[in-house]
């Protein structure tokens, strides 16, 4: 769970491709989409924020929450470069491609940082432009490989978002909706607010508690229960 660590070069502040002797691949253009330097279906931009069981510790290899932001950010705007040729890659933000699965947690990664609003920030302007796109507003941003394009939708949506699949708890976002209640198989209900029409996240209360942080457990679906999301 560890390895990751060995895969980042500080020089470069990218994940990287190595030989069996340990050096780096070379040429090495962080830009170039796809199959080259051992990444698969992205590049290294797209590669370089994912370690959701370990956020602590890939923050740390960018010398810190700052190092980490400012990193960030640049993933968010640097302009992509259409020269290079491959698929999926119609919605670009930056280097950030919605249109494949490679890093699409990475706008939640901003939470860890303390940075909450610029993961709203990012979330709002895909859940509002890349979706029910092309003529009859049915179309996805790209692939939907076992449903997960569709699926990152539904839960950004919701304001729960699985950032780490082995982790039973949910990181909450700014909900679309101003109430939802979803239904478990057992009957009970999870019912999400958010009262107000601001996007920004002031506190959340969990069964008329305020929770501590940014993460709900995965009993809430089993159990049922109410999560509110106050915003401004």
């Amino acid at each position: 769970s560890q390895n990751y660590k060995n895969m980042f070069d500080p020089s470069t502040r990218f994940m990287r491709g190595r030989l069996e002797n340990g050096d780096w691949i070379k040429p090495f253009n962080p830009q170039y989409p796809y199959y080259e330097y051992m990444y698969r279906e992205a590049n290294a931009w797209q590669v370089s924020f994912f370690a959701p069981h370990d956020m602590k510790g890939l923050i740390e290899l960018y010398g810190g929450p700052k190092g980490f932001e400012s990193k960030l950010d640049s993933l968010f705007t640097v302009p992509w470069n259409p020269k290079h040729i491959a698929r999926n890659i119609e919605t670009m933000i930056g280097q950030y491609c919605h249109g494949n699965q490679p890093d699409h947690e990475a706008p939640f990664a901003y939470t860890f940082i303390g940075k909450p609003e610029k993961t709203q920030k990012v979330l709002d302007n895909i859940l509002n432009n890349l979706y029910g796109i092309g003529e009859e507003g049915l179309a996805l941003s790209g692939m939907d490989d076992a449903g997960e394009m569709s699926a990152w939708y539904v839960m950004s949506a919701l304001g729960l978002y699985t950032f780490s699949a082995t982790d039973p708890e949910y990181l909450v976002t700014a909900p679309l909706f101003d109430e939802v209640k979803w239904t478990s198989s057992t009957g009970k209900i999870l019912t999400i607010k958010k009262p107000g029409k601001g996007r920004g996240i002031t506190s959340i209360k969990v069964n008329g508690k305020v929770n501590e942080g940014y993460f709900v457990p995965h009993d809430l679906f089993k159990n049922g229960g109410t999560v509110e999301v106050i915003t401004k």
